[in-house]
């Protein structure tokens, strides 16, 4: 071992001090192997910088957005009403992993995950975007990269088991995670309290409030993926708490690799199974 590996120094996860990168145990608080056999540089990488997972899930949802159309381009001609306009077709959700009733009968449980990053029209996924990109940053700002994403990815869980045991056959969409981000800024807002977090539960109220009834008002909204997604987005956050309260640990940063991990597995299955 090079006498540079002997001196490098990280940063323990359970007391924040500088230790050896090869202590077993924090000589400090006493956590046991906090370089987490080689793995605490790499998640200091992914979750300890300015990164934001905003632009990646919104990447993500458009590029699948696309290949879905391309898989059936004819689909594209068999639009009916305004909120069909550039629909891909069910075939294709399928084949990406659409999730529902029907999926769930078949034992597709992974697309609970990969159904919340398709969506059915230009208009729906132009919507779940734009609520994408407003709400996860500051979701991002109050929660940390990590247990926001968990809190996105929980909550569109939660949502579609909801829609799916309502007996919902077919269903897709970030909409569930959206109002999980909604729910985790509610849960914010009444525990901190003061003149910010007063202020920010009445604002996100409001659009809750607003979302919910816009999803009454229109045909083909799953108002069941809705109010799963802001009860699991609420929970969620609840069980992690937000930045003001702690700081996120190596655990939920763990979580959050885990979990992306759990996705790209999820589509490989939903292309091949």
């Amino acid at each position: 071992m090079s006498e540079e590996n002997k001196l490098r120094a990280i940063l323990c996860p359970g007391c924040r001090k500088l230790i050896s990168a090869h202590s077993e145990q924090c000589p400090y608080c006493g956590m046991k192997n906090p370089n987490l056999w080689g793995l605490a540089g790499l998640l200091n990488r992914l979750f300890g910088g300015h990164l934001s997972l905003i632009p990646i899930i919104s990447t993500a949802c458009v590029a699948l957005y696309v290949v879905s159309l391309l898989l059936d381009p004819s689909a594209i001609f068999r639009a009916s009403g305004i909120l069909g306009i550039l629909s891909p077709s069910g075939t294709a959700l399928f084949k990406l992993g659409m999730t529902g009733a029907f999926a769930l009968s078949e034992g597709r449980w992974w697309t609970l995950i990969t159904a919340i990053y398709l969506h059915g029209g230009i208009l729906h996924i132009l919507f779940n975007v734009l609520w994408i990109r407003q709400l996860g940053p500051v979701v991002e700002d109050l929660y940390g990269l990590s247990r926001s994403f968990l809190i996105f990815t929980l909550a569109g869980v939660l949502g579609f088991l909801l829609s799916s045991l309502a007996g919902n056959a077919f269903t897709i969409g970030a909409s569930g995670s959206i109002f999980g981000l909604l729910g985790a800024l509610v849960y914010y807002g009444r525990k901190r309290g003061g003149t910010f977090g007063t202020a920010l539960y009445r604002q996100v109220g409001q659009w809750a409030i607003v979302l919910f009834i816009f999803g009454f008002l229109f045909p083909g909204i799953d108002n069941f993926a809705h109010a799963g997604g802001f009860a699991g987005g609420y929970l969620a956050a609840a069980a992690f708490g937000f930045t003001e309260l702690r700081s996120e640990t190596r655990t939920h940063q763990i979580m959050a690799l885990t979990t992306m991990g759990l996705t790209l597995l999820a589509f490989l299955l939903a292309w091949f199974g």
